[in-house]
């Protein structure tokens, strides 16, 4: 787990900026440091180290290919390096390589195959800059599912009004980009839309205009000058879906959970593997559990386990993930975070994100991974389980709620979804989300409009093409600066409705939210995360399940339970599930951080932003304090204005 970052055609001083660069990533990589350029200088590449695999200098970054054609930066894991080296040894490719990292192996690799076919082979979590000095080609790729980020783009320069700098810069982290001198790409307002209703900002788009992040599966390609990238799949999540649902797996329930109980096993086994301690995150959820229960039964030494508790006992899985941890015999860790520990990481979110992210659990999953990172330099977890093992309530109510709605006649359910619209719109809020679903013409859009929430009639009209008519607001046009997979998805991809969502979830909440969280938290303390239920292998057979092997009868993510039970008793997995979520609804009402939103959404601010609508903020802020009515909303509005307040970029 490291970090990257680069330049082309920068203007200038190189050295310093590319060591800024790498100074801003230091949490990524605090064991070393590396820089490569060109000998023009027109191509620079950075890499910040947490090592791994290798621990020793045969290890560096950036690496130069044995033929010295390629140089390479690269973020991540290749699980199967060993498999692919003796590929590489007994067709002759490779007589000996110069040290034990993945790093070489994958460098050799797109050497003798290829990048396209050599990332095709690999199974891992990567972001790689790649520089083919032959034909003077800039090669940026990132994993299949989105794992690890990969950030891209042309610097603005406002002396020329405007106009690209030539500047093409590269990084796995925005702040690192940001920090380069004359970086003034002002904020890409019109993404306020999509962040007011999901409280993330959707790749391929960032808070910047001009910077983009990868998308996932995708290798981009920028040849001298530099100036016109060009980007291409070699994986594809739907092609996958839907190639999986063509050919489904004609086995029992027992024979499937048989089979991903084997691929769990290899992909754990693969992920385990390393020079430095490893261990795993624990909560009292199936998908952990599992992952657990497979790494112990796989290791001869008690696997190190970890678990954050909270006082508050709606929110605590700790004492029921201890006796999973007992039952499995793990050296478990367990620690009880007090509110004061939780309250004090939230100024630190806008500096860790790069952009601004409103996903609450990022203050557990902080806190877990801080804790973590005491004893263990890697810890494999269990994300990934709900959007492949239709785990999520969302998919059963959307289902059934779209069952009754579908049945009434679209020439009725227009109208009466404009009335309600319309006495929505003149104050009636809670008609909004019967408007907004009443509407839908599918399932998928029914999906897009429940996740809507009330957000997009506190950004102040004019600065996105998105007002405030839920009645008549239609999910295909949901953005001015272009569109998300949730706003491009076709309907009926896919014959099962409830696939259709957990697809629709893979291509863009669970890498741009899930997969996010994860790696910022637990990369703001150098701890590298491992998630083997997105092993290439796992997914693609995951696709291949009839519906029933995943959900019936009122059972979530059956196939897992039916692996899962083979380890641990039923009766200790068979309790309600209370999230990892903390009380943000009480905090933000006490002294403290009161003061602290209510500055950040005072009147003369919003108006000095001039991003918001005051008045709707001020009535939002409102109605949870008078009237205990909380929304998210509040929450996501807090992180922007978080975040702008530390970079004060212009609008």
């Amino acid at each position: 787990m490291c970090g990257i970052a680069g330049f082309c055609n920068f203007k200038g001083d190189w050295q310093k900026n590319i060591e800024r660069m790498c100074d801003k990533m230091y949490h990524r990589g605090p064991d070393a440091s590396g820089i490569w350029a060109s000998d023009d200088h027109r191509v620079v590449l950075g890499h910040r180290r947490l090592s791994i695999v290798d621990l020793s200098p045969a290890g560096a970054q950036p690496m130069i290919s044995r033929d010295g054609r390629y140089v390479i930066a690269y973020n991540g894991e290749i699980y199967n390096h060993a498999s692919i080296r003796k590929k590489l040894s007994a067709e002759g490719k490779m007589t000996a390589f110069r040290g034990t990292s993945d790093t070489e192996t994958l460098l050799e690799a797109i050497a003798a195959y290829g990048l396209k076919d050599a990332l095709k082979m690999a199974k891992g979590m990567f972001a790689i800059a790649l520089f083919d000095r032959q034909e003077h080609t800039l090669f940026l790729a990132r994993d299949r599912i989105g794992e690890k980020p990969l950030f891209y783009g042309i610097l603005k320069d406002d002396i020329n009004n405007g106009e690209n700098d030539g500047s093409f810069v590269f990084g796995s982290d925005l702040c690192s980009i940001a920090a380069l001198d004359g970086f003034t790409n002002s904020v890409n307002v019109e993404i306020m839309g999509d962040y007011m209703r999901y409280g993330y900002i959707s790749a391929p788009y960032t808070v910047y205009r001009g910077i983009w992040k990868l998308e996932p599966g995708k290798i981009l390609k920028v040849k001298a000058p530099f100036d016109k990238p060009e980007i291409e799949e070699y994986w594809s999540m739907m092609e996958t879906a839907v190639s999986g649902q063509k050919n489904l797996f004609r086995g029992s329930e027992e024979e499937a959970a048989d089979e991903l109980e084997r691929l769990l096993r290899e992909s754990i086994a693969g992920q385990m593997s390393a020079d430095v301690p490893v261990g795993a995150f624990l909560s009292a959820g199936i998908d952990s559990s599992t992952v657990v229960s497979l790494m112990q039964a796989q290791s001869a030494q008690k696997v190190r386990t970890f678990t954050v508790g909270m006082w508050e006992e709606q929110y605590n899985e700790a004492p029921a993930a201890k006796e999973i941890a007992a039952h499995l015999g793990t050296q478990h860790t367990e620690v009880y975070i007090t509110e004061e520990d939780a309250k004090s990481v939230i100024p630190m979110l806008a500096g860790m994100f790069g952009e601004p992210f409103a996903d609450s659990s990022q203050i557990p999953t902080y806190l877990v991974s801080r804790i973590t990172r005491e004893h263990v330099t890697v810890s494999l977890s269990g994300d990934g389980g709900d959007e492949l093992f239709c785990g999520y309530n969302t998919y059963y109510s959307i289902d059934r709620i779209w069952n009754r709605v579908r049945k009434i006649p679209g020439i009725l359910r227009c109208p009466a979804s404009a009335l309600l619209g319309f006495a929505a719109a003149s104050g009636k809020a809670s008609l909004a989300t019967r408007a907004r679903l009443l509407g839908a013409k599918s399932i998928e859009d029914m999906y897009l409009r429940s996740e809507i929430g009330e957000g997009l009639k506190l950004v102040r009209r004019g600065i996105t093409d998105r007002a405030a008519d839920f009645g008549t607001w239609d999910a295909i046009q949901s953005r001015g600066a272009g569109k998300t997979w949730m706003n491009t998805y076709p309907s009926g991809l896919l014959e099962e409705d409830q696939h259709n969502l957990m697809l629709m979830d893979l291509l863009m909440y669970h890498p741009d939210d899930i997969l996010n969280k994860v790696d910022r938290t637990a990369m703001a303390v150098s701890l590298e995360t491992r998630v083997p239920m997105l092993d290439k292998d796992v997914v693609e057979f995951a696709w291949t399940l009839p519906l029933s092997y995943r959900q019936g009868g009122g059972v979530s993510k059956k196939i897992l339970r039916d692996i899962l039970y083979r380890y641990v008793p039923r009766e200790l997995m068979e309790r309600p599930k209370k999230g990892f979520s903390i009380p943000l609804h009480r905090w933000l009402k006490e002294k403290e951080l009161r003061e602290w939103a209510e500055t950040l959404l005072s009147p003369s601010l919003l108006a000095e932003q001039g991003l918001f609508d005051a008045a709707g903020v001020k009535k939002l802020w409102e109605d949870y304090i008078m009237k205990n009515i909380w929304r998210p909303q509040i929450w996501y509005i807090l992180m922007f204005q978080e975040w702008w307040m530390k970079q004060k970029i212009k609008l």
